[in-house]
């Protein structure tokens, strides 16, 4: 029996075309409905237009409205195919992850480095592959690129021009793609925890800072004076900071004592943080601090604004923290 796949559009560079100012997002999934139906086998296809943006245009509001149409349609369909710019996709895929913990059917979203309407594009192979996940029958979150199937909380964009754009990070891929066809890695695909229910509350007043050598702990009070109520810090190695001179762990300390969030993690890409290595990293701890671990900036900056949609508690943020609530961390 065929699988129902509904593709829901967001625009990006794969419904591109191009205008006086460059690559535009202007394709509906009608007018890539010839492509869409080569690339899906048997698959019965049903299409949604979300929006005509480019990922760049894409903010929280989105990601939650994104969550609610895919919560109301879910029942119908066996999978659902989401075509999403690739600048910002790991980031919707994140918050997605997080807004729909313990969803039934697969969630799959994909995208291109070049438009469905060039010939050498990458855009219908990642199709093909997104389509095919969509009909797996594995629960969860997912990004489809370049014949790899990763956990939608792990993927992040690493190359700008290469077809090959996106890694799992600090994560084995859910499946991939070769001569023998699909292999999904069974081990990876998330375990439902509970019933699905949308969570779909978020608070975006979430600072970002990379730490570099000589910034002031004075731009933790700015942004504290503009109402933000947590930080997530890049910081050096597996998560060091000053406390000579620029003081930033005292300040930390300071306003965690106040009500503040203090998520901190590393500039690496690969391997996460471990403040209990170093001494900076312990007084960081010791001040309050958070770690993200292996977590993705994506992903760390997402569940700091999810979390902070669920609760206002010191206390309760940081056992979220403590928990992998999707596959998005390795808690020791």
């Amino acid at each position: 029996m065929s699988k129902k796949v509904l593709i829901i559009n967001t625009g990006g560079t794969l419904a591109s075309v191009a205008k006086e100012h460059g690559l535009t997002p202007g394709l509906t999934t009608e007018s890539m409905l010839k492509e869409l139906h080569i690339v899906a086998g048997e698959a019965q296809l049903t299409t949604q237009e979300f929006s005509a943006l480019d990922s760049a245009n894409i903010f929280p509001e989105d990601w939650a409205r994104l969550a609610q149409m895919i919560s109301r349609e879910r029942g119908c369909f066996d999978g659902i195919v989401v075509i999403h710019g690739t600048d910002t996709l790991a980031y919707t895929s994140s918050m997605l992850s997080f807004m729909l913990q313990n969803i039934d059917i697969p969630v799959v979203i994909t995208g291109s480095q070049l438009s469905i309407s060039n010939p050498v594009a990458d855009a219908m192979e990642n199709l093909r592959c997104a389509i095919f996940m969509a009909q797996s029958g594995c629960p969860g979150v997912f990004v489809a690129f370049n014949r790899k199937v990763m956990l939608g909380c792990r993927a992040s964009k690493v190359r700008s021009l290469s077809f090959d754009a996106f890694d799992s990070i600090n994560c084995e891929n859910v499946a991939e793609i070769s001569s023998i066809g699909m292999k999904i890695n069974e081990r990876m695909v998330p375990k439902k925890k509970g019933v699905f229910r949308l969570q779909d509350r978020y608070c975006a007043n979430v600072a970002v800072l990379k730490l570099f050598p000589g910034m002031h702990r004075e731009v933790l009070k700015m942004y504290a004076e503009r109402g933000y109520r947590a930080f997530y810090i890049e910081a050096f190695g597996l998560g060091g900071m000053p406390f000579v001179r620029h003081d930033f762990i005292g300040e930390i300390r300071s306003m965690t004592e106040q009500g503040m969030t203090f998520l901190v993690g590393t500039q690496c890409r690969f391997e996460g943080s471990s403040l209990e290595v170093y001494e900076t990293g312990r007084r960081a701890l010791e001040a309050g601090a958070i770690q993200a671990y292996d977590m993705t900036s994506e992903a760390a900056v997402t569940k700091l604004m999810w979390v902070l949609g669920q609760t206002e508690d010191p206390a309760q943020i940081r056992e979220y923290f403590g928990l992998s609530l999707c596959g998005e961390v390795t808690v020791p």
